[in-house]
């Protein structure tokens, strides 16, 4: 806790981000009941014209202006929020549980089982991520699936590093005294995984995941951006940037300066809390 304490990085890392928890979860939601028509039966602030297109900022009507279709920006860039939270959550779970699972398998099971599994994750690290999720969700566009083909694409190019690292970990932990008195006692191989092994290596996977988190928000934003990730009218931080570089950037600064704001603090923060749980971890990282 002292550590945490003397880490201003990680500090603001964490208060950042559960400030951002609170805007994805409550803004819309709040920006819906505020500029609800009167009478209105159907109204969603994040998709429903509420003015002029590109509005400049008005407090405290409008925060941040309008986008391109007079939408109110301020709940796009919360519902943003949600979208980036959502793809880099889900995808960190199953990049985690697979990588892991890999790794153990890649340790612990029969050579006709290991070496390909060791091969298949050296040659995902020889395709670049980015294009092989290009060429993914490339494939499921039109089908109709929303998000799940960004987060399908993005959670196959994110296990390989988790498997790697399993694998490097796994090596130094079974070797340990206590691992091998485990097994010279009769533990069978699922309980020294299970239990010795694998809560030694967690934590440091775990803290890892917040560095690559980061890394797929900014993956998810550069999908949208060019087109073939979250699909209009739901909003992304990156197909808000595009939206409005196809416009006039110099006269809607605002507009523009909001989605690059939260998505460049949000990469930040989500690094230094992973760096400083890391830190934590390994004193010697820290030092």
């Amino acid at each position: 806790m002292k550590q945490i304490l003397r880490n201003p990085l990680l500090l603001f890392g964490i208060a950042f981000l559960v400030f951002l928890l609170f805007f994805a979860i409550f803004v819309p939601g709040i920006r819906t009941n505020q500029l609800r028509p009167p009478g209105a039966v159907h109204f969603d602030a994040v998709v429903d014209r509420i003015g002029r297109q590109y509005e400049p900022p008005q407090w405290p009507a409008k925060p941040l202006g309008t986008d391109e279709s007079a939408r109110d920006v301020l709940a796009r860039l919360a519902q943003g929020a949600r979208v980036s939270l959502l793809v880099g959550f889900v995808v960190q779970v199953l990049s985690v549980l697979t990588g892991m699972l890999v790794g153990v398998l890649g340790t612990f099971s029969p050579m006709w089982v290991r070496l390909p599994l060791l091969r298949l994750t050296d040659a995902m690290f020889a395709f670049p991520d980015i294009l092989l999720a290009i060429l993914i969700v490339g494939t499921f566009a039109g089908a109709g699936l929303g998000i799940i083909p960004v987060i399908v694409a993005l959670g196959i190019t994110a296990w390989p590093s988790v498997a790697r690292l399993t694998v490097t970990q796994i090596a130094t932990v079974r070797d340990r005294e206590y691992v091998i008195a485990a097994k010279a006692a009769g533990a069978s191989t699922p309980y020294l995984v299970t239990r010795h092994i694998l809560p030694q290596v967690f934590p440091l996977v775990l803290a890892v995941s917040m560095v690559d988190m980061a890394s797929t928000v900014l993956a998810e934003s550069t999908l949208s951006f060019i087109g073939i990730g979250i699909q209009p009218p739901n909003p992304s931080w990156g197909n808000m940037i595009s939206d409005v570089r196809q416009a006039d950037i110099t006269s809607n600064i605002p507009q523009l300066a909001a989605p690059c704001l939260m998505l460049t603090l949000t990469i930040f923060a989500l690094n230094f809390v992973g760096d400083g749980v890391l830190a934590a971890l390994d004193p010697k990282r820290g030092a």
